[in-house]
């Protein structure tokens, strides 16, 4: 049993629920914790695994890592490289790092109305992946920590669970009742709303039984279970995974049963110190009194609803909450910009910052203040940010509130789809976070329009293996897919060599089950016994190739190639891989010129820049990075500099936990296989050498498992076009390689080229013309502007460098914006291609008029 020091707990009243004099002392949560995790580690077997980040790995559905359960994805849903470590887990134990803000589980507006919701949370969690299920322990293992010995009065808890519902059998009144070993008085029956849980649309789910605690006790609670009581709450759900949710909305039986279960540490830290609040226990209270002491506000006190005048209290527990998620989310990488996740911190920055000023008379720069004490209260958590968190809490962005002005007075009742479409799946916004901005303004978006969208979509996502079709391929005794060719390229007299690959077809999937045989002209997914095609994983793009393949991917160590079938195939027939060398090379040197950009960033502006991500195709680089600057020149002669002594690139699969040890090694935060490329900067350092006795020789040594050179000079070139900020400290370059980089150096000093002269006065002129119609009327509708977006969008593609200046002098953006922001009586910055700042102003007319002013006096146009 877990025997955590349950007081026993005797009622309490409303006057009573701050204090418990008397009592012995409180358990702390840091104990709580580790009580919790120590438990199943040493009583029962669990690995301990770390929190992963709350920026979601590889997982664009989400945008926060909300539930214990996201890191565990891969194995629910069968996908889990084989390599990796992770596909050994049988039974794990963790305390992971929430956020419920946006998105599916959203506690935003919850937050400060009561004692117990939060945008910031921890998760503690035991799981079985295939291992124990409901008679194998879970319950009964559950039962003995809220009534372990000294344990809290068990009249105080109530399960919920039970009742059958659309065919689905979910836990009985009495098979609960059994297992637990309580009366079945104390298990009450709910349906499929209360009692099932699903990840998603579709995918692995199953019944669920909750624990509900009473923080008054001495009562029939019953009736107060899953009424939104503030006194009767849910402290733990326990889930048993057994069915796959299809995507016609049928369940089936999933091959292997898992457990998956959650408790709240705010939650239970309440229950065992024996308040009603969770902003009454540790985890808050130290925080509380820092904010009193940078306010000029009384003490908390813990009032809600009309008791609570003014809203003081409800402040104290907006701030305190908010500060947690801000500081947690930007040491995890997320920052408070326009899109995305970004967008919801932001958010939650805005509130922080009212609650904090208006109602609690703070000044400025108190919310930032408080980044140390929250350090100190979760140091496992938490690295230093009070700086970047009081920069931004000082700049809101000043076009976007502009943007705000706009849309909330001229944007018409319907939205295109398109528009929709393209933020979910460029940007990573949730639909149902767009209709909730969409709907703040009144609008909403042509739903038809937009299924029809999801629908197309679909087609290719269905092409994709699911956890009951992983199953079956393994218990067919299918083998992991051999895709080492697509490293097994060579040099041979100055050109690359591709290996050829003829194989077996193993496996069809037709986007619903495994089939024997496809007709011509079907879709289908097609599985060899050997490959050489490289699927996207990493930020680089999938191969090309044919027998007419589409795409590349990869799932649970089976390479699935999603092609069109120009004759009839079966399992068993024997087939010739034909590569599309030139898209491959084209990948090959993006990508190693990625990794010596990284590298060259890092040499040039100093080791505080990290990568933020990237991506690779076949006619560009994408590169997001921290601290980049304006002056790119240098960055490049680096860059060209070791792309000139065509020095030679070394890649060895290594395993994750050896090439840990290597010093200097650099990761970024995303899934990978345990592979490793090296030697990718002025000096040839092969990785043995890495690993055997380190070197003192110039290097950079990164995880990655791309494809890439054998010797820099391929690379020919590269130019940065763009370079931009995202948002503050985050900036984007996009750069190009070999023939595109050439061109675009031609632009760059037109003298030297009367073909580029010629380009660049065509390209002058497209600029005039679209400054005419941006500036004569309002766009009439979204879809005009965002014909005139994307038009921009191409033309400032070209960046700073290619600006051209036939007849007046070009304004940097940053001189604009700091000029513009000081008349509003704000402030501003950024680079001279772009900028932001924040000022006041109620009338955006005048605004604007004196913007155009100050641009027409300095171009003297």
């Amino acid at each position: 049993m877990l025997r955590l020091p349950f007081r026993r707990l005797r009622p309490l009243s409303a006057a009573s629920g701050r204090s418990f004099s008397g009592l012995p002392p409180p358990l702390p949560a840091a104990q709580v914790r580790s009580t919790f995790l120590d438990f199943f580690r040493d009583k029962h077997g669990h690995l301990l695994v770390p929190s992963s980040p709350v920026r979601p790995r590889g997982d664009p559905s989400l945008l926060f890592v909300n539930a214990g359960m996201n890191q565990f994805k891969p194995i629910f849903l069968g996908t889990a490289d084989p390599r990796s470590e992770m596909a050994s887990y049988h039974r794990v134990v963790n305390s992971q790092k929430c956020v419920r803000a946006g998105g599916k589980h959203n506690d935003l507006e919850d937050v400060g109305r009561d004692g117990y919701h939060h945008t910031f949370f921890e998760m503690l969690g035991n799981w079985s992946f295939g291992d124990y299920f409901k008679v194998g322990g879970a319950l009964y293992c559950t039962w003995s920590r809220p009534t372990g010995e000294g344990g809290a009065s068990v009249c105080n808890c109530v399960m919920s669970g039970g009742g059958v519902s659309d065919g689905v059998l979910v836990l009985g009144t009495l098979t609960t009742s059994v297992l637990l070993r309580v009366p079945p008085a104390r298990v009450l029956p709910f349906g499929l709303k209360d009692n099932f849980w699903e990840m998603g649309d579709t995918g692995p789910c199953g019944p669920c039984t909750e624990i509900h605690y009473d923080h008054v006790g001495g009562r029939d609670a019953r009736t107060l279970v899953n009424m939104d009581s503030p006194d009767v709450v849910e402290i733990w759900n326990l889930v048993f995974i057994q069915y796959n949710r299809e995507v016609d909305q049928s369940l089936r039986l999933l091959p292997r049963f898992s457990v998956d279960t959650g408790m709240g540490l705010e939650r239970l830290t309440g229950v065992l110190q024996g308040r009603r609040s969770n902003y009454d226990t540790d985890l808050f209270t130290p925080l509380l009194h820092a904010i009193q002491q940078r306010s000029g506000a009384g003490p908390y006190a813990g009032r809600t609803g009309t008791a609570d005048e003014g809203q003081v209290d409800l402040a104290y527990r907006v701030v305190a909450d908010h500060i947690r998620t801000l500081s947690v989310c930007i040491a995890d990488g997320v920052h408070p910009g326009m899109s995305g996740a970004e967008l919801v911190l932001r958010r939650i920055l805005r509130r922080a910052v009212r609650f904090c000023i208006e109602v609690l008379k703070a000044p400025q720069g108190a919310l930032a203040s408080l980044v140390p004490t929250v350090t100190y209260m979760l140091v496992k958590y938490i690295s230093h940010n009070a700086s970047e968190l009081g920069e931004s809490g000082r700049r809101f962005c000043f076009w976007f509130w502009f943007w705000s002005e706009w849309s909330g007075t001229n944007c018409p009742v319907c939205v295109s789809a398109s528009v929709a479409w393209s933020l979910h799946r460029d940007l990573g916004f949730p639909l149902d976070l767009v209709d909730l901005m969409l709907a703040e303004r009144g609008v909403q978006v042509d739903r038809q329009e937009l299924d029809r969208l999801i629908q197309q979509a679909g087609v290719s996502s269905r092409l994709m293996l699911d956890v009951l079709s992983l199953a079956a391929l393994q218990r067919v005794g299918v083998p992991h897919t051999d895709d080492s060719l697509k490293y097994a390229y060579r040099l041979e007299d100055g050109r690359y060599v591709f290996p050829a690959c003829h194989a077996t077809v193993l496996a069809l999937f037709d986007g619903q089950a495994l089939v024997p045989e496809v007709r011509e002209g079907q879709s289908c997914g097609v599985i060899l016994d050997r490959t050489c095609f490289y699927s996207e994983q990493g930020g680089q793009s999938h191969d090309r190739g044919y027998f007419t393949c589409k795409a590349v991917h990869r799932a649970g160590g089976y390479v699935v190639h999603q092609v069109t079938a120009v004759d009839s195939l079966k399992t068993g027939d024997q087939i010739q891989l034909h590569l599309d060398q030139a898209h491959r090379m084209s990948c090959m040197v993006k990508h190693t010129a990625t990794h010596i950009l990284n590298f060259a960033l890092r040499k040039v502006l100093g080791s505080a820049v990290s990568q933020r991500g990237s991506h690779v195709s076949a006619d560009r680089l994408r590169f997001d990075c921290t601290s980049a600057s304006s002056d790119l020149q240098q960055v490049e002669r680096c860059v060209n500099d070791i792309i000139s002594a065509n020095q030679i690139v070394h890649s060895q699969e290594v395993p994750l936990q050896t090439a840990r040890t290597i010093r200097g090694l650099r990761t970024v935060d995303e899934v990978s296989p345990d592979c490793l490329s090296s030697g990718l900067t002025s000096r040839c350092v092969p990785v043995s050498e890495l690993l055997e006795t380190g070197t003192d020789r110039e290097t950079s040594v990164e995880l990655c498992c791309g494809t890439h050179l054998l010797q820099t000079g391929a690379i020919k070139d590269l130019v940065i076009v763009s370079e931009k900020q995202l948002v503050k400290g985050i900036s984007r370059i996009i750069a190009v390689t070999g023939r595109d980089a050439v061109r675009v150096s031609s632009r760059m000093a037109p003298q030297l080229c009367p073909q580029a002269r010629e380009s660049g006065h065509g390209l002058w002129q497209e600029v005039e013309s679209l400054s005419a119609r941006l500036s004569s009327s309002t766009p009439s509708s979204p879809d005009s502007a965002q014909r005139l977006s994307k038009e921009a969008s191409i033309l400032s593609d070209v960046s700073t460098h290619d600006a051209l200046q036939q007849d007046s002098p070009a304004l940097a953006a940053s001189d604009w914006a700091v000029a513009l922001c000081q008349h509003l009586g704000g402030s501003a910055g950024g680079s001279a291609l772009v900028a932001q700042g924040t000022g006041s102003s109620s009338d955006i007319t005048e605004a604007l008029r004196w913007a155009e002013d100050f641009a027409c006096q300095k171009t003297q146009r």
